[in-house]
């Protein structure tokens, strides 16, 4: 259910639909003044990617880090302009700036109509990988978690919504998915979020006991849907190339704990070939292991 609109969230939304009609490069300029402050003068999170780069990456250098860390602020305050891009984007401007590699291996499933199952993380820009295959005719049913400040809530439903995708609440997704299981949807689940240490799978990712959703598994096998992995790579600023992988179409047959550690292994190969790409302020290992 999309969130419920006010009459004044648009006056809100105002500032934003400013930065949203700017020119690709004055984005890039604007990117790089706000890397500035949130770099150097607010130390956003700072300490947090420090430590998660630190952790995960043991054997490279203080330079590395340091370099590696600079560059990850690129990327966040680049992909945080371009999600509010979003809310003034034609649907044909994503299919000149993402590649889709492999988007055949949908086709066995959406020519049958039957739905799927997509994985991926927190790599790049994943808003706009999404608005590329959903623009590429793969309906797309986009699993999230709703935010706190419903003004928020909304503009995000919004702008992710306008051009047909199909924003799912967390809390409502076996629902929404046994409703529309004659549909040949993707369903889209985010993978590296950081879960309550209960009914999680805990395995070692990046070096550390990291716990994992099994959400995407029990899903699969519940409905027997076909799993695919999405690999997002930024080839240069502001165009990204997006890979698609079949982990299995016979979720069932697998064996426990199987799907989530192949996809969770994948991510971790992408994070590995472009480190600075990923989420290195989310505070992924917050819980530990209790043996």
């Amino acid at each position: 259910m999309a969130p419920k609109f006010k009459w004044y969230y648009p006056l809100f939304a105002f500032p934003l639909y400013c930065i949203a009609v700017l020119p690709g490069f004055l984005i890039y300029i604007l990117s790089d003044l706000l890397r500035f402050f949130v770099y150097s003068v607010f130390k956003y999170r700072k300490d947090v990617v420090y430590n998660n780069l630190k952790n995960s990456f043991p054997d490279k250098s203080e330079d590395w880090i340091e370099k590696t860390a600079f560059d990850y602020y690129r990327n966040l305050i680049d992909v945080s302009l371009e999600t509010i891009q979003m809310a003034v984007l034609p649907k044909r401007f994503y299919k000149r700036r993402l590649e889709l590699v492999n988007r055949e291996v949908f086709v066995p499933f959406t020519n049958v109509g039957k739905p799927c199952v997509l994985v991926c993380g927190h790599l790049a820009n994943w808003e706009w990988a999404g608005q590329a295959l959903h623009a590429s005719d793969i309906q797309l049913d986009v699993l999230y978690h709703p935010l706190s400040s419903k003004w928020f809530d909304w503009f995000f439903y919004h702008i992710r919504s306008r051009h047909g995708i199909k924003p799912i609440a967390m809390q409502s997704a076996l629902r929404d998915m046994l409703a529309r299981k004659h549909i040949p949807t993707a369903t889209t689940f985010i993978a590296d979020q950081s879960p309550s240490p209960e009914g999680c799978h805990w395995l070692t990712f990046l070096n550390q006991d990291t716990p994992v959703f099994l959400g995407t598994e029990k899903l699969a096998k519940k409905f027997d849907y076909p799993v695919i992995y999405g690999d997002i790579m930024r080839t240069k600023r502001g165009y990204y190339t997006v890979r698609f992988y079949l982990i299995t179409d016979t979720p069932r047959a697998t064996p426990d704990f199987w799907i989530t550690e192949e996809h969770s292994r994948r991510l971790e190969q992408s994070i590995l070939e472009q480190p600075e790409n990923w989420l290195w302020s989310h505070k992924r290992w917050k819980h530990k292991r209790t043996l």
